[in-house]
């Protein structure tokens, strides 16, 4: 009986998960005409609430932040969703989770008046797509399946695949290997 490792298509299967979140929340910015970042950034309390509060209070700067915000979810998203870039899309993802973990930390006494999902105590949903993310950038290349690894396989086939023996090349030797370091010596 043949056994199967299915670590990578379980990692493979969270790649996805996460990149649909990302896409889809991307998209739904996107596509909303009344959709900013500004109430999300001007309630922030923790360390780098000043920060936050100077990109709201700066009309060219909560542009940029919001066309940043739905192009990195859109893109990293859609990255993910196929498996392309995925060690760089992973850890821009972790990135930003990370801004957002920043802006409404799960502490005691920081999320009063937030909507959320649930009452968290430290661990909430950005933190943990946070440390999947993390641990998906520092993933060997290819280890799930997706675009990355079918272009690394067509990468390898080019390299290892055998030139014509008899074809001439610039310095007019038939055979780039043998003849080439025959006529060197």
């Amino acid at each position: 009986m043949k056994k199967y490792n299915l670590l990578p298509w379980t990692v493979t299967l969270v790649r996805i998960i996460i990149g649909w979140h990302f896409l889809y929340e991307g998209i739904i910015k996107l596509f909303s005409s009344t959709w900013t970042a500004a109430p999300y950034l001007s309630g922030s309390r923790w360390i780098f609430s000043g920060f936050f509060q100077a990109i709201v209070n700066n009309h060219v700067l909560m542009s940029i932040t919001d066309t940043l915000n739905v192009l990195g979810l859109t893109l990293i998203g859609l990255a993910l969703v196929l498996g392309v870039y995925t060690r760089l899309a992973s850890l821009c993802g972790a990135l930003l989770l990370l801004l957002y973990f920043v802006a409404y930390p799960p502490f005691l006494g920081y999320m009063q008046g937030v909507v959320a999902e649930g009452s968290y105590l430290w661990v909430n949903r950005n933190l943990i797509e946070l440390v999947v993310l993390l641990a998906l950038g520092l993933a060997p290349g290819g280890y799930t399946y997706g675009l990355d690894r079918l272009i690394n396989a067509w990468k390898q086939l080019r390299i290892h695949k055998p030139g014509p023996a008899d074809a001439p090349n610039d310095t007019g030797l038939a055979n780039a290997g043998g003849e080439r370091r025959d006529a060197i010596r």
